[in-house]
């Protein structure tokens, strides 16, 4: 029992520091699906002026834009870069991205 309860004690350093991490997720993803390129590396800056910025925008409208662009929905001369690299983004992907952003500070 006292071996059960050692075991228990010493994992849930490992659990705490995993869920964090999760929690941490949109951040990661947004360096990794290169979204950091065009709007810059907390969406505060943009590398064009016509590309939106990302920081504190509406999390539902993020994952509406995200998806509209994916799907083809949302085509216009703006979206042409991001269409190419939406195919690396699943919907768990966007809605970590999208909660990630709206809570940057502009």
């Amino acid at each position: 029992m006292k071996m059960n309860k050692l075991v228990a004690l010493l994992a849930l350093p490992l659990a705490l520091s995993a869920m964090a991490a999760q929690a941490g997720d949109g951040k990661v993803l947004y360096g990794e699906k290169t979204c950091n390129a065009c709007h810059g590396p907390e969406g505060k800056k943009a590398l064009m002026p016509q590309y939106p910025k990302l920081a504190g925008q509406n999390e539902a409208y993020l994952i509406v834009q995200m998806k509209d662009i994916k799907s083809g929905k949302r085509a216009n001369g703006d979206t042409a870069a991001m269409k190419g690299v939406m195919h690396l983004v699943n919907d768990q992907d966007m809605k970590d991205i999208a909660v990630y952003l709206s809570k940057v500070k502009p």
